[in-house]
């Protein structure tokens, strides 16, 4: 594949949105990162030979250190980031094990209302599924 056609495919990039009765888990950039100090569902990308499924399931057990379940697929949307085109698949999940207390990639982890989502300041390719959950 030529290289010009390799930088247009869109990143493949899954979240989880785990929630705990009505709260869902967001999650803040830490410094250093892309997006530092913005807000975020926790996950990361799709690599080759993996499901989208497969991919979260190990993404949160690297950020989080916790095991999740896997739901339904709430949003998938493709967003401009720059110069780059981010493909988020946003899926529902549960958490199997302990409650997360910290992450590899963040540096505040909070549970909240999804009434409270659009009080913060969102990575713009995790803004499309806040109308999902009724934040927007």
């Amino acid at each position: 594949m030529p290289p010009s056609a390799a930088a247009s495919e869109p990143l493949r990039v899954v979240a989880a949105v785990i929630a705990d009765g009505s709260r869902v888990l967001a999650c803040r950039r830490g410094p250093g990162k892309d997006a530092a100090g913005r807000w975020e569902f926790p996950g990361g990308k799709v690599e080759a030979g993996e499901t989208p499924e497969e991919a979260l399931e190990r993404e949160i057990r690297e950020e989080l250190g916790v095991p999740i379940r896997v739901g339904a697929l709430l949003d998938r949307t493709t967003t401009i980031v720059g110069t780059r085109a981010i493909d988020l698949a946003c899926y529902a999940a549960a958490l199997t094990g302990a409650v997360p207390e910290s992450s590899t990639d963040h540096d505040l982890l909070r549970w909240v209302e999804p009434g409270d989502l659009d009080a913060l300041d969102w990575a713009d390719a995790d803004r499309p599924v806040l109308r999902v959950l009724g934040a927007s």
